[in-house]
């Protein structure tokens, strides 16, 4: 038995590592033109329906970008209580429309169960994720590595870029036109706060109207992007420790570092941190359960939707 443990221990270990090593090798193949990006697919149904929520929106004063945490998958949201979170967010936001089909952890816009070599054992993690079991952990370690790469600053440039226009594709096929006053707001959950300020940089040269993101727990480096921004908005919770993670491990946010990107965006006033209360990073007692509440009766979801919109609306045209 001991020897069986073992095995299976030292088999994570070697995937992890293999994990790391091929970590950039996707964003790298896409810069040299090895692969190309994979655009979502959709059916004239779909392209009718993102048509008729563009026309239901009288004056579009905001394109909201949501991008997802590491337990993402494909395209699609897959977590409920990120479904929910977006449903309600749309509800609050009278003049925006709200892209939620990207899949940041891929420059290709690949889901980990599409067309790749191992998708057959990514279909198998998310059974497990979905079951209770530990294999599902393993797609959560893949997108870190994704993110640890966004922060890495030899193929950082190449992955950013290529999110940038993922998002830019994104923003279009939901009505966007490039350099437009319309205001850009991108909603980073944890390791999709780097994604959105690594983009940050090539967005800014896309788009015509303000540019703000907004990390939801984001773990985020020193990214020059930050100072490509309109605004940084950083939501934190008091009990949140994934999003501490960003300002311990990366030297560009320690406040002795006093040159980096991030604190010269501290020192021009281009980040605001939103402090949440006793709330953690995700599940129970995360900034998306519907079932905690705060003092005031108010859920830590409510909590969470009413702050981000009352930060776009704020963002507005005035």
């Amino acid at each position: 038995m001991i020897e069986l443990i073992g095995t299976l221990v030292g088999a994570a270990v070697i995937g992890i590592i293999l994990m790391a090593v091929i970590s950039p090798l996707e964003s790298m193949g896409w810069w040299a033109g090895w692969v190309g990006v994979e655009k979502t697919p959709e059916t004239d149904e779909q392209m009718e329906e993102l048509q008729k929520k563009a026309e239901e929106v009288d004056e579009i004063d905001h394109y909201v970008v949501f991008l997802t945490g590491i337990a993402g998958v494909d395209q699609e949201i897959y977590m409920p209580e990120e479904q929910e979170f977006l449903r309600r967010l749309g509800q609050s936001l009278e003049h925006a429309v709200i892209v939620d089909d990207i899949y940041p952890y891929s420059v290709t816009n690949r889901a980990l169960t599409g067309q790749r070599a191992f998708a057959w054992f990514w279909r198998f993690a998310l059974r497990r994720k979905s079951e209770g079991g530990m294999a599902g952990f393993l797609i959560n370690v893949r997108n870190m590595f994704q993110v640890l790469v966004s922060a890495d600053r030899r193929y950082g440039p190449m992955y950013n870029r290529g999110s940038a226009q993922m998002v830019l594709d994104g923003l279009i096929r939901h009505g966007y036109q490039p350099q437009s006053e319309a205001t850009v707001d991108v909603i980073g959950y944890s390791g999709g706060g780097q994604i959105a300020l690594g983009a940050a940089r090539y967005l800014n040269e896309r788009t015509g109207g303000p540019l703000h993101v907004i990390s939801l727990g984001g773990v985020m480096a020193a990214d020059p992007g930050v100072l490509y921004l309109d605004h940084l908005y950083h939501i934190r919770g008091e009990l949140d420790k994934v999003q501490r993670i960003g300002q311990r491990i990366f030297p560009g946010r320690w406040p002795i570092m006093r040159n980096s990107f991030w604190n010269r965006a501290l020192l021009r006033g281009k980040i605001t941190f939103i402090e949440m209360g006793p709330i953690a990073h995700s599940g129970a007692g995360g900034y998306l359960d519907v079932d905690s509440q705060l003092d005031d009766g108010e859920s830590f979801m409510d909590k969470t939707v009413a702050t981000i919109a009352g930060l776009i609306e704020q963002d507005g045209p005035q």
